[in-house]
């Protein structure tokens, strides 16, 4: 799919992050993708992301729209032209914006899920969560804070910054193929965010996911960043023989 580059304001984008095991990971990783280990550890998470002012490039900024968005996400690597190369699959997305919905697979990459979302942020706190259309909910409650979780297995904030820093090509399925979305970013800065609750029925489903197979790692925050969006190279879907 190829689509216009857009672009607009990331006002805000929290992004969630745990460790899976491997081989839970690459089940849920279909081919050409394969987990991206770090230590060991495939790296799954949840980016909730507030657009403001996304439009055609080109075009005035006060014809721009808004929307808060949910992706539950992994890290992942392919091989392309010969070159290993690193992004992120993307099983589901929501949106609160109906317009998202009806586009999603038409317009923009990948089928989005209707959800109604309940934001509250103050005094560098926040609490974003939301219920989809199926009933899968996401809630987080987080706080700006000094470092990285103590525990969290990149052990900097740098470290977990240029990780999630090269993965900025997401696929996500549609039809018969995996559908591209490459983002550019004029300025990339992560503030790391204490997690005081969190809540996916999507990672807490234990038929996908077993109990004691993926942990809570880390969060970050990024906020008022200046981004464009522009089509990746889609991929066919292995066909089954």
């Amino acid at each position: 799919m190829k689509i216009p580059k857009i672009t607009g304001i990331i006002d805000r984008r929290i992004l969630v992050n745990f460790t899976v095991d491997a081989d839970i990971a690459k089940k849920m990783v279909p081919p050409p993708f394969s987990p991206q280990l770090f230590n060991g550890k495939a790296i799954a998470g949840i980016c909730l992301i507030r657009l403001k002012q996304v439009r055609p490039k080109g075009m005035p900024a006060f014809l721009g729209v808004g929307s808060e968005n949910g992706a539950h996400r992994i890290a992942v690597e392919w091989h392309e032209n010969g070159e290993l190369k690193q992004g992120v699959y993307i099983p589901r997305r929501d949106t609160s914006s109906l317009f998202n919905t009806v586009a999603g697979g038409r317009v923009f990459p990948g089928r989005h899920y209707h959800a109604k979302f309940d934001v509250n942020e103050h005094d560098s706190q926040y609490h974003v969560a939301f219920t989809s259309s199926d009933a899968t909910v996401i809630s987080v409650d987080a706080r700006v804070a000094d470092q990285l979780n103590p525990d969290s297995i990149f052990g900097t904030l740098e470290v977990a910054s240029d990780f999630f820093k090269a993965g900025s090509t997401g696929y996500s399925p549609n039809g018969n193929k995996y559908e591209g979305l490459v983002l550019h970013t004029d300025n990339w800065k992560v503030q790391a965010l204490e997690v005081s609750s969190v809540k996916s029925s999507f990672f807490e489903d234990e038929t996908i996911f077993p109990k004691g197979s993926i942990r809570f790692d880390n969060a970050l925050l990024m906020t008022n960043v200046r981004h464009d969006w522009s089509s990746g190279c889609d991929k066919p879907m292995a066909v089954n023989t």
